[in-house]
C-alpha cells in the first residue's frame, strides 16, 4: 500500500526535537501521533509524489499521523482545479483535528473565483465539525478581505456559535484582520455584547498587535477593551 511506504519515508525524516516543539503547540493531538517532520521537507515530498500514489494515499482515510494529514493538505493545495480541490476538501476536512493542519491548507485556486469561494466558505461554516467551520472562516479571511469584500461576511462570522476554543480563536483572528482593512465596518462588532467577551477581548488584543493600525486606533481599542 502506498500509505505504508509513505509512512516509512516520513519516519525516516523524523526530527525528535522538532516533534517535541510541535507537540507543545498542539494539545489536541496526542504526542505519539506526531512524527516530527519539518514543513519544507513535507512540502517537497508532496511535490515529488506521483499522481497515482497521491490519489491512493488521499483515498486512504483516516490517516494515523499528524504529518500524514499535513501531507494530505499539501497534496490538495497542488490539485490546481476548483472542483477537484473543493471535492478533496469536502472529503478531508471532517478528519482535520487540529488548528495547524487546518491553517496551513490554503489552495491558491480558491481565490480565483471570489463569489464561488464565498458560497463554499459559508457552506463549510454550517458544519457541525469545528475545524471545518474554522476553515470556512479562514477562507473568508484569506480571500474575502480584498477588493471583493462584503460586509455580509462580518455578520456571518459573528453568527458562528463560539462553542470550541479553536473556533473562537479563529473568529477573533478574522475580526482583528478585518478591522485592519475595514475599520468603520468592523468596529461595531467589537462593541460589548456583539461577540462573546473572550472572543471580543482576544480580537482586540490581536488587532492591537497589527502593524496596519495607527497608534490612535490602537489607543481607542485599548479604551474599549
Amino acid at each position: 500500500m502506498p500509505t505504508e511506504k509513505i509512512r516509512a519515508d516520513l519516519l525516516r525524516m523524523r526530527d525528535v526535537k522538532y516533534r517535541d516543539f510541535q507537540s507543545r503547540l498542539m494539545p489536541t493531538v496526542p504526542r505519539e501521533l506526531v512524527i516530527g517532520v519539518r514543513t519544507p521537507l513535507l512540502r517537497a515530498y508532496a511535490r515529488a509524489m506521483q499522481p497515482a500514489t497521491a490519489a491512493a494515499f488521499m483515498a486512504d482515510l483516516p490517516h494515523r499521523y499528524y504529518e500524514e494529514n499535513n501531507l494530505h493538505a499539501f497534496l490538495i493545495e497542488g490539485l490546481g482545479e476548483w472542483q477537484a480541490t473543493v471535492k478533496a476538501l469536502d472529503r478531508f476536512l471532517p478528519y482535520v483535528d487540529n488548528w495547524a493542519t487546518c491553517d496551513m491548507m490554503r489552495p491558491p485556486v480558491l481565490g480565483h473565483d471570489p463569489n464561488a469561494m464565498r458560497t463554499q466558505a459559508l457552506f463549510w461554516m454550517q458544519s457541525s465539525h469545528p475545524y471545518t467551520v474554522r476553515y470556512g472562516i479562514e477562507m473568508l479571511m484569506v480571500h474575502g478581505l480584498g477588493r471583493d469584500f462584503s460586509s455580509d461576511d462580518l455578520e456571518a462570522v459573528a453568527a458562528v456559535p463560539c462553542d470550541h476554543p479553536y473556533l473562537c480563536r479563529m473568529v477573533a483572528w478574522y475580526f482583528a484582520t478585518a478591522l485592519a482593512y475595514y475599520w468603520d465596518e468592523t468596529l461595531p462588532y467589537l462593541a460589548p455584547g456583539r461577540l462573546d467577551d473572550d472572543t471580543r477581548r482576544r480580537a482586540i488584543t490581536k488587532a492591537r498587535e497589527s502593524l496596519r493600525l495607527t497608534p490612535e486606533q490602537k489607543q481607542y481599542l485599548r479604551q474599549i477593551r
